[in-house]
């Protein structure tokens, strides 16, 4: 017998919340060859949700990124370079994975709040919402991503879980995950770029040379002031020369100022009448 949503579970109800990167934990069944997932999908959030006592999930979906493309017209190009090289099979194959995906995202809103919006990321919808909390008379959030980008959220009240390390990072575990505090971590990003972005960094500088910097001269506008730094080593040679990198780079990177300038004025009415009018229903 075919299985209907109404078979599917309801979390507890109480003022906690889930956000899900919907794309990305999709990839869990592409990597397993599943192309029929949509109902163990939305088994897993629900899951998920009552093991961490979240009676309010939110769906998060990509939408490309104007803001960011606008900044850097490569971000993410490496991207379409890598979708380019598919042989023909594995062209048929994503193309069956997205189109469950996307019957996946049709199933999800018949029951909860599925933000995407054209040329918004999901990355931007989930710290929008998450710094706004208090706004939507929520406690407690956990976001379900592997993406660490989403690690720039993390507060005391905010704590990510990834699907495919099967770990949680939170105010409590930092620093078993990096070597500096939740401050300091847009600017590591800064300094090191991100690869699976294409957002470049700052040529001959690692994780540990961030550090260093950082622990010499503070945040990514205290080591913008400095430059030029005196110094033989290429790297700091690179980093006089490329320091203006390290501003450009916040605008792409730092979620927590920049989301709501990404999202949009008009979509972030939308998100905010939804989540006013779901939650409402929610607490009845």
């Amino acid at each position: 017998m075919a299985i209907t949503f109404s078979d599917l579970g309801n979390p507890i109800q109480n003022g906690n919340l889930l956000i899900v990167d919907s794309l990305n934990i999709a990839f869990r069944w592409k990597h397993q060859g599943v192309t029929d997932f949509k109902y163990d999908y939305v088994r897993t959030v629900e899951s998920l949700a009552k093991s961490y006592n979240a009676g309010n999930i939110i769906i998060a979906a990509d939408g490309g990124s104007t803001y960011r493309k606008d900044i850097l017209p490569t971000y993410k190009a490496n991207r379409k370079e890598k979708y380019a090289e598919q042989t023909p099979q594995e062209e048929k194959e994503f193309a069956m994975f997205m189109a469950e995906f996307s019957n996946t995202l049709t199933l999800l809103k018949e029951k909860y709040p599925v933000f995407q919006f054209k040329g918004v990321e999901a990355d931007d919808i989930a710290a929008y919402i998450s710094m706004n909390l208090d706004k939507y008379g929520l406690d407690d959030c956990w976001m379900v991503s592997s993406d660490k980008d989403w690690d720039l959220l993390i507060n005391d009240r905010v704590s990510r879980f990834s699907t495919v390390t099967r770990k949680e990072t939170t105010v409590h575990n930092w620093d078993e995950h990096y070597d500096f505090e939740i401050p300091d971590y847009i600017t590591f990003k800064c300094l090191c770029g991100d690869k699976g972005d294409n957002v470049p960094g700052i040529p001959g500088i690692g994780p540990k040379r961030a550090v260093q910097l950082m622990e010499q001269y503070g945040d990514v506008f205290d080591i913008y002031d400095a430059c030029p730094i005196d110094g033989k080593y290429k790297y700091i040679q690179n980093l006089n020369e490329n320091a203006e990198q390290l501003l450009m780079n916040v605008e792409l990177m730092d979620l927590v100022t920049y989301s709501e300038q990404a999202i949009g004025e008009k979509n972030i009415e939308v998100i905010n009448s939804t989540l006013k009018r779901h939650l409402n229903e929610n607490r009845l």
